[in-house]
């Protein structure tokens, strides 16, 4: 009996969906190392949303002040995230269904802007407003949104603060096809990095560096 004889088909099944995702071509989407423990079974997606030194003419607004100190420089990362989902055969009464979706994204912002009382709304609302935009349904949707100060002293006092915003969450699909939960996912990765166009009723976070 080989490996794969040993996974269960709905968890074959999603596998499946989540190659027929379809991403913008800034986001770059690779599988990476499972954390462990988290469930019988389960893969995780590493993301980066990188742009190419230069401004290319598709990126204006938040993006276009990140880069253009560095145009014609080597590639600028904007927005970096993890996408991971959990199978359990058994089932699970805290994911209220057999697999849940775990999620991590992080963005730098201005540092004037960290303190914004409503960047974490923000935040959370990005995420519900992609799952309804890509019509990915889900139960049980629950995440935190922080704010990361960092300052730097001594010998590194010359560089600037910077304040970064991060997103984690996690919901249950409604069902065994995932393609549109990383869909949305992948969007909102991009939302994050700035990057434009934002889908119908989704709010633009304060411009970024």
């Amino acid at each position: 009996m080989n490996a794969l004889d040993q996974v269960p088909p709905d968890f074959r099944f999603a596998l499946e969906t989540l190659r027929k995702a379809r991403v913008r071509a800034e986001l770059r989407l690779d599988e990476i190392p499972t954390p462990a423990r988290l469930a019988p079974f389960a893969v995780a997606l590493g993301a980066e949303v990188v742009v190419a030194g230069g401004l290319p003419g598709s990126v204006h607004g938040p993006a276009a002040a990140a880069l253009a100190p560095a145009a014609g420089s080597d590639d600028v990362e904007l927005a970096t995230g993890r996408f991971i989902l959990l199978h359990d055969p058994e089932g699970s009464a805290v994911w209220d269904g057999e697999f849940r979706i775990v999620t991590y994204i992080r963005a730098q912002l201005e540092p004037d802007m960290g303190n914004d009382e409503m960047l974490g709304s923000v935040a959370w609302t990005w995420l519900v407003e992609a799952l309804d935009n890509h019509a990915a349904e889900y139960r049980s949707a629950g995440g935190t949104a922080t704010r990361v100060l960092s300052e730097s002293f001594g010998s590194l006092a010359d560089r600037p603060g910077t304040i970064d915003i991060e997103l984690r969450a996690s919901w249950t699909p409604a069902g065994r096809d995932i393609t549109a939960h990383l869909e949305a996912w992948s969007d909102m990765v991009c939302t994050f990095a700035g990057l434009p166009p934002l889908p119908d009723g989704v709010t633009a976070l304060p411009r970024r560096r």
